[in-house]
């Protein structure tokens, strides 16, 4: 039986005129399921897309202040030091202070939040992985290469 919850993509019977002719609605569609996804294989470590980036990101660029983080992910400052205290209280990542500014702080991620990032990414590649079982390699690059193409244009509206 369907989940009265899930997303559905499609559904029959309804027209959707002018929605079916737009690439962000298109998009948007692909997202929530992807999202769907996502949030099932992360279930049970309480992770959420916004808490896996910021966590990848700090892992790879440890030392990052808070605003540097809120800058890269295109967050508020505010959400981010939220963002980071969820994190914390996970026992993921840890704020260090910034040696001569009192006021920074800088990312890193806890040895917890090391080992566990690196099932967290094994999920996450799965859940991507039955998002596109539909295309084969060459078109999930393809689909890669255009949606960074429109994230990267110029926004001169």
């Amino acid at each position: 039986m369907a989940d009265p919850d899930r997303f559905v993509p499609r559904v029959p019977g309804i027209r959707y005129g002018v929605l079916d002719e737009l690439a962000g609605y298109a998009v948007r569609r692909a997202q929530i399921r992807m999202y769907e996804l996502f949030a099932e294989s992360l279930e049970q470590w309480g992770i959420t897309p916004q808490r896996f980036s910021a966590m990848t990101i700090v892992s790879l660029n440890p030392g990052l202040k808070l605003t540097e983080l809120a800058r890269i992910m295109g967050i508020a400052r505010s959400g981010v030091v939220a963002l980071v205290d969820v994190l914390e209280g996970m026992g993921y990542m840890e704020r260090q202070a910034v040696p001569g500014d009192a006021r920074a702080f800088s990312l890193v991620l806890t040895p917890k939040g090391q080992t566990d990032l690196v099932e967290i990414t094994r999920a996450v590649k799965n859940a991507d992985g039955l998002a596109t079982r539909g295309l084969n390699s060459e078109d999930v690059a393809v689909l890669r290469a255009m949606l960074l193409r429109i994230s990267d244009a110029p926004s001169d509206a």
